[in-house]
């Protein structure tokens, strides 16, 4: 089970999307909304407490100051999984995209680009498919997929070119 947290509902619709790429793959998950300036209570028992709950990755989305993701690292071993939000008080997401990649040595955060959800819910799956071969064989098929598609559009364009 992986873990969805944010700061705020208004994060929501970003993350909704690594929700999305987990149920897709058949991994089951929670979201929760865990503020680290507001619900610091809350954000300690939801890091300490996670890998007793089965967790084994959580994804942590944040905009502005972004604290959420490595404060979470900084309480549990489990992989963070940090995503970067644009939101309304944001200067252009970029200090969201540094405050979560910038982590001190021995707190490590894995970073995806701004709102990139979706990213991260594959990369979620990606971990859990080191020692689940079942994931890890629908993993390949997603990538087989993902490769296909590519193809039907290069097809596509060669259709276009030909009608010049």
């Amino acid at each position: 089970m992986v873990g969805i947290i944010m700061g705020s509902i208004s994060d929501l619709k970003v993350m909704q999307e690594a929700a999305d790429m987990l149920k897709e793959f058949g991994i089951g998950y929670e979201i929760d909304i865990v503020s680290a300036h507001r619900t610091p209570e809350k954000m300690v028992e939801y890091g300490k407490s996670a890998r007793s709950r089965g967790l084994k990755v959580i994804i942590a989305g944040a905009g502005g100051a972004a604290h959420l993701p490595g404060m979470i690292a900084s309480l549990t071993s489990l992989p963070v999984i940090g995503v970067p939000v644009k939101s309304s008080n944001s200067i252009d997401g970029w200090d969201s995209v540094l405050s979560i990649l910038q982590m001190p040595s021995g707190v490590p955060v894995a970073t995806v680009a701004l709102n990139g959800a979706r990213n991260a819910g594959i990369l979620a799956a990606q971990i859990i498919g080191t020692s689940n071969e079942t994931m890890g064989t629908i993993l390949d098929r997603y990538k087989e997929e993902l490769k296909d598609k590519v193809a039907e559009m290069s097809l596509e364009a060669q259709k276009i070119n030909a009608q010049k």
